[in-house]
């Protein structure tokens, strides 16, 4: 993670200066930034990586699979943003199994039942029913809310097959991608998205 990219996501949050940024970088045994924190007398950024678990998404571990790295190596991502009451935070988690993607998504809309009614989604389009969950989340709710478009990883949440719980604001997904080695792939995602500031209960 750059840090000059942190800083300038801050800046464009907070549409004005960011004097007094404090910027901490903590880099792994590689030299890689894992952990950035940007601190500015209005609010912040942090992004941490490989740190969390399925278990800190509130969701279980499909059994038998294991944590696997990204494109950017990283096998999770904890993003935290608050301004104010403007306050963003994505998490995501990596895993792979040699069992079929048929069988880890049986297994994962009955775990996503937790968070309510589970919709199942190809790219934006709904595949069967319900079309929406009952708190108004529908399959074009991806990541866009508030101006906001959660696109810095592939982590899933575009694209190909997901399957969705919760609100517009939050949102628990599992979202598969490409097999690689013979293996089902996937992410299972946890966003808090930033209200519209209208109160209405779809958020």
């Amino acid at each position: 993670m750059n840090r000059k990219a942190i800083c300038i996501l801050a800046a464009t949050a907070l549409v004005a200066s960011i004097a007094g940024c404090r910027v901490h970088v903590d880099k792994d045994a590689d030299g890689k930034e894992k952990n950035v924190q940007v601190d500015t007398p209005f609010g912040g950024v942090h992004v941490n990586t490989d740190q969390i678990s399925a278990a800190d998404l509130g969701l279980p571990v499909y059994p038998g699979a294991d944590i696997v790295k990204d494109k950017d190596h990283d096998k999770s991502a904890d993003v935290n943003m608050g301004f104010g009451e403007w306050t963003l935070r994505v998490r995501a988690v990596n895993y792979a199994t040699v069992d079929s993607q048929d069988k880890v998504t049986a297994f994962y809309k009955k775990a996503l039942g937790r968070y309510g009614d589970v919709i199942t989604c190809q790219g934006n389009s709904p595949v069967g029913t319900p079309v929406a969950t009952s708190e108004g989340l529908s399959c074009s709710d991806n990541g866009n809310h508030g101006n906001v478009k959660i696109d810095d990883k592939d982590i899933g949440v575009h694209g190909g097959l997901q399957l969705k719980a919760g609100s517009k604001r939050h949102q628990h997904i599992v979202g598969f991608q490409d097999p690689l080695d013979g293996k089902t792939r996937f992410a299972l995602v946890a966003l808090d998205l930033p209200g519209s500031g209208n109160g209405s209960k779809s958020d």
